[in-house]
């Protein structure tokens, strides 16, 4: 048996993972002359592209073709004898993202040879890797960026088939005819509902009582109200049991009540949260200090973890899991990883989640326990009676706006329609450092979703006593939004 002859590289900086973080790293890291290598282990493709953001919105947009349908009528438009078909849906998911994906893969392919490894990574020092049996990488410094992965909960731990994941969903060959979803949280309500939607019988469970990652009470009240109406919700339950049975997977629940129950789905989506992809690396040889949970502990400014010439960006620091900080973390601790030890701290974006659901959700800035403890004041505002959204029969809704004593916008959460629209004006007005009063002094069109923040403004001017007497404050123009 001949033995694998190892090679030794050297480089200025290694980037583990060719996700939507790593490639942001390898292409900062570059533009500042470093020679620099990227090691994938695959799939590539970045999470986005090939199991998250794009096939669920994909699928979205499928179910969001159906309910206009279902709804016509309401419209004084008549659909007869309209169906969903499964299998149609799913090739067109799997379609499309494939071509995003092969748009990732033909970037990756353009990198030189000399610039790229394939292989699993490990630490042998804070400054050495070893890729599988083949290369061992001397870097002047390294970015961990290796992406997260779906976890499954130990109830479903005895069930060999029937359990699917945002890594598996999208290569069903059609609609399921029933799914249980584990997770109320973002992920879960968007692939519940639209599923719901093209015919599916689900529920969607969750341990807690929120969802979508709403944590403003007010907010959360009228959410659970919105889709509780649209979906099986099955909020603070405790899941005993799973077992395979012939028509699928048998779980056995109790309910807030504490009575048990049980039902068969032909499918059960774990979509309670992801972790780390960290496992691989051994990382107790790199010297690094790490958290509670296996993670590395790094500065959120610069990502570097502690002293050490490491820098850790994207999914794998399970701080900002969404793909623009993803890529804004990579161009961070790329730069910093080139220049190092000349390390900075780099100012970060205003925090932006969305929930693409129907109605939307949205998180904008500070938390809303930061936003209490600062002792910051609410404006809201109601979707229930805005113009543009009973035009389109979307009339549900609620925005908290907070706002600091001078009157400055910190943060806020929605719930209603298009509010991805309003979430993003929000927080560029809040990164800009916008009063409430500030905004108001700017066009809001007639009639259009976007009319519903002018109200919370208002209310948020109003107790802040920032409320001026011109005719831009107190919007005097138009029909009432």
């Amino acid at each position: 048996m001949v033995q694998a002859v190892m090679r030794t590289l050297k480089c200025d900086v290694a980037v583990i993972g060719a996700g939507s973080a790593g490639l942001s790293a390898r292409s900062a890291a570059v533009a500042v002359g470093a020679h620099t290598v990227l090691i994938e282990q695959g799939p590539g493709g970045t999470t986005c592209a090939r199991v998250g953001c794009m096939p669920s919105k994909l699928l979205i947009a499928a179910s969001q073709a159906a309910d206009s349908v279902h709804k016509a009528p309401h419209f004084g438009v008549s659909v007869a004898g309209y169906r969903v078909e499964g299998r149609e849906v799913m090739a067109r998911v799997r379609r499309e993202r494939d071509r995003f994906v092969a748009s990732v893969m033909e970037s990756v392919e353009r990198i030189p040879a000399n610039g790229k490894l394939s292989g699993t990574a490990q630490f042998e020092s804070a400054t050495r890797l070893q890729i599988d049996d083949h290369t061992v990488v001397d870097a002047r410094s390294i970015v961990i960026a290796t992406g997260s992965r779906s976890t499954i909960p130990d109830v479903l731990s005895s069930v060999k088939r029937g359990v699917l994941t945002n890594e598996s969903i999208f290569e069903l060959d059609t609609l399921p005819r029933s799914l249980a979803v584990l997770g109320a949280g973002p992920l879960g309500l968007e692939l519940a509902q639209a599923m719901a939607r093209l015919g599916v019988r689900v529920a969607l469970f969750d341990l807690g009582d929120r969802i979508a990652g709403l944590r403003d009470p007010a907010v959360l009240d009228v959410a659970r109200k919105i889709f509780g109406e649209q979906l099986d919700l099955r909020l603070k339950v405790q899941l005993d049991h799973a077992h395979e049975v012939a028509d699928g997977v048998e779980l056995t629940w109790r309910d807030a009540g504490g009575e048990p129950h049980s039902e068969v789905f032909e499918y059960v989506l774990a979509a309670a949260g992801r972790a780390p992809n960290l496992q691989l690396l051994a990382l107790e040889r790199s010297g690094l200090q790490l958290d509670s949970h296996g993670t590395p502990v790094f500065d959120r400014a610069t990502l570097q973890c502690g002293t050490q010439p490491v820098f850790i960006a994207g999914d794998a620091n399970h701080e900002r899991a969404v793909l623009h900080e993803a890529s804004a973390e990579g161009r961070i601790a790329g730069t910093n990883a080139a220049t190092f030890p000349d390390v900075k701290a780099h100012a970060r974006m205003t925090p932006l989640a969305i929930v693409f659901s129907d109605p939307n959700v949205a998180a904008i800035g500070l938390s809303f326990e930061q936003a209490q403890r600062q002792g910051a004041q609410v404006g809201h505002a109601s979707y229930d009676d805005q113009g543009r959204a009973k035009v389109f029969l979307q009339n549900a809704g609620l925005i908290h706006l907070w706002g600091d004593d001078k009157g400055r916008l910190i943060g806020g959460e929605m719930v209603g329609p298009a509010v991805e629209h309003s979430a993003h004006l929000l927080a560029w007005c809040i990164q800009q450092k916008l009063s409430a009063r500030e905004v108001l002094a700017m066009p809001f069109y007639h009639p259009s979703f976007e009319e519903g923040l002018r109200t919370a403004l208002r209310e948020l001017c109003g107790k802040t006593g920032t409320l001026g007497t011109s005719e831009q404050d107190v919007m005097t123009y138009g029909p009432a939004p």
